[in-house]
């Protein structure tokens, strides 16, 4: 049998479940109202995805927010389900988990571009360089400098190289660069 964590689906009840403060993915209303459709024709197909908080007995969702959502706003489904969502479980820390929502959604669709932001901005602050983001979120280089932007947070950019911008010039006897006038 694999490893996957699909093999070991867990029937966990909705008030052991708590959203992530990361999520950056957003679903439109029509589509929403198409998931609700979903599973009230045909149950849940999917497992949500959760990572145990065992200090809390908690489990905290990786991937699956929406289908949660549905099971709170939709009574019918909730005692349908008994008040039990099919979870799988991962264990990881919290920057790999948030990477793992990340390729979720991005296996999927959309994502918003501020919340994508401060998941890079926390990846960065958690010790995570440019290629651990890189290679773990699936993205390239120009999108990650892009949300890096966004946040306007000088300490995004502490580990990378910048060139001067500007040649230096030579005033009668004295060569002026950026780095004597506190540019660099």
């Amino acid at each position: 049998m694999s490893n996957s964590p699909v093999y070991n689906v867990r029937p966990i009840p909705i008030e052991k479940i708590r959203a992530n403060s990361y999520n950056p993915n957003a679903v439109a209303p029509p589509e929403m109202a198409l998931l609700e459709l979903s599973i009230r024709e045909d149950g849940y197909t999917m497992p949500i995805v959760c990572y145990h908080v065992p200090e809390d007995d908690i489990y905290e969702i990786v991937d699956g927010y929406h289908r949660y959502t549905i099971m709170l706003k939709c009574e019918d489904i909730r005692e349908r389900e008994n008040g039990f969502l099919p979870v799988t479980v991962i264990e990881k820390d919290l920057s790999n988990r948030m990477a793992s929502t990340i390729r979720h959604n991005r296996a999927r669709g959309s994502h918003s571009i501020e919340l994508m932001s401060n998941i890079v901005a926390e990846l960065v602050s958690a010790g995570m360089g440019d290629a651990w983001i890189l290679r773990h979120i699936g993205m390239d280089k120009e999108e990650l400098l892009r949300l890096k932007q966004i946040t306007g947070i000088a300490a995004l950019f502490k580990d990378t190289e910048f060139s001067e911008a500007w040649d230096l010039k030579i005033y009668g006897e004295e060569t002026i660069g950026a780095s004597e006038i506190g540019v660099v």
